[in-house]
């Protein structure tokens, strides 16, 4: 089975990316499921070397994007240009046609520039001077970012936020992963390239597999009865979108797979929905001057739904 490809994918990473085993399988999880992730958290714990020992690992084409304030979209999505020895235009793709995107820092680009990837991200597709062009199968975004209080830096757009399959951040390092991490660096093993262990058609095989993962209708409704919980919720402008819904349902398979196991447990909903849904909430104004989190409301209407025996 290719599913014994995964760990064989997570000890990989693992050799640059030291001490987030959590991190790792939930970006791998993504992978699986087909879906993109945004990894936000201060600069330098990690992010963009987590990016590239990923798309390292897997054979796969790659492309790095590093998002500045005068990053255009065209700079993203490609244009055509006038060929002047064949007297005719020419499309010149950008670095978005490509199987692993790493969009770095994506909110130091203001949101013109951040929307050239909505297309992409949801239809799988790009559009140039009005023709359309497909993206490869595996294609997913890697995007990092700073928070939103420092300097320099855009909200992300509620439409672009609810293409991404999930959340996370990465933290941290606990003291003795952060002394591994010192020694591998003064021994500059940290700087060597890794081989890659799988290929994108093994990341193929894997999303069929996965699709194979049994969840019952019993579980499908606990999962939409909690999005649906919060298109009620007075702490929200307005609840969860359907696709929302689709994307937990996708990712709470996918984590069953990545789990070893061909059916879904509760506990494979309730850790995507953690982790799925909170980036997706548009809070009311009284919400936010609470300091109300999204994670916290999710919590919340978790206990608040009935769970599956």
């Amino acid at each position: 089975m290719y599913q014994e490809k995964i760990s064989i994918i997570r000890e990989n990473i693992e050799k640059k990316f030291i001490g987030k085993r959590e991190v790792i399988d939930n970006v791998i999880i993504a992978l699986i499921a087909g879906g993109h992730v945004l990894l936000e958290d201060v600069p330098g714990v990690g992010k963009t070397t987590f990016a590239k020992a990923l798309s390292q690992s897997v054979s796969a084409g790659f492309s790095r994007i590093q998002f500045t304030p005068d990053t255009l979209p065209t700079d993203i999505t490609g244009t055509s240009i006038y060929d002047a020895s064949k007297g005719e235009f020419r499309v010149v793709k950008g670095p978005i046609d490509n199987e692993i995107i790493l969009a770095d820092e994506i909110n130091r680009t203001p949101p013109k520039t951040q929307s050239a990837l909505l297309e992409a991200m949801e239809e799988h597709q790009v559009t140039i001077d009005g023709k359309t062009y497909p993206l490869p199968p595996l294609f997913m975004v890697i995007a990092t970012e700073n928070p939103v209080e420092q300097i320099g830096t855009y909200m992300l757009p509620e439409a672009q936020l609810d293409r991404f399959l999930m959340k996370l951040s990465i933290g941290y390092p606990v003291m003795d992963m952060q002394i591994k991490m010192a020694k591998k660096y003064l021994e500059g093993a940290l700087d060597e390239e890794l081989t890659p262990v799988v290929e994108s058609k093994d990341i193929i095989k894997m999303r069929e597999e996965m699709k194979q993962v049994v969840m019952t209708d019993e579980l499908v409704e606990y999962a939409l009865n909690i999005v649906d919980k919060s298109r009620s919720n007075e702490n929200l402008e307005y609840g969860l979108s359907p696709r929302a819904a689709l994307d937990l349902l996708t990712a709470s398979k996918s984590a069953a797979y990545v789990a070893g196991r061909d059916y879904v447990i509760p506990e494979d909903i309730i850790n995507m929905t953690k982790i799925t849904l909170p980036h997706r909430l548009v809070f009311t104004t009284q919400s936010k001057m609470n300091r109300y989190t999204g994670y916290q409301l999710i919590v919340d209407i978790i206990d608040k739904v009935n769970r599956p025996r």
